[in-house]
């Protein structure tokens, strides 16, 4: 499990539908850390006990524009139902699947203060690999 202390760490208001079309608020947050350089995540505070997903940076950031990711997480550029620009997540996990909805302006703004901490090109500089080979052979 990943530890870390986020130099960033931004409320999101997303929305997912149920099979019936009705549209649900969950409270989010999305983190980023220096630390961890490659990745942000997304925590929902509506859930007990809290469930994160953490997954790539440069994932969310292409996912703004053009369609991405494989597998597990998702991201790509719609327009909600009023014409407005949003940015949907798709997860997916053996329990099932959920695609989630963000302002696009929310998630920018979140995206701006990560390269802000850190810019893309220079991640690698801050991983720990002593650090990182240390919690691989703790598990």
């Amino acid at each position: 499990m990943r530890e870390t202390t986020a130099d960033v760490a931004v409320d999101v208001t997303m929305y997912c539908r149920d099979l019936d079309g009705r549209r649900y608020e969950l409270d989010t947050v999305l983190g980023y850390a220096r630390s961890d350089a490659f990745a942000i995540t997304m925590t929902f505070g509506d859930i007990d006990p809290l469930v994160t997903w953490t997954f790539g940076r440069d994932l969310l950031m292409r996912g703004i524009t053009h369609p991405t990711g494989e597998g597990d997480v998702r991201v790509w550029p719609a327009l909600d139902e009023s014409g407005a620009a949003i940015v949907q997540v798709e997860l997916s996990s053996p329990d099932g699947e959920l695609v989630l909805e963000a302002r696009t302006e929310d998630v920018t703004r979140f995206i701006a203060r990560t390269v802000d901490v850190c810019p893309p090109g220079v991640e690698a500089e801050h991983l720990d690999v002593d650090q990182m080979i240390a919690q691989l052979l703790a598990v």
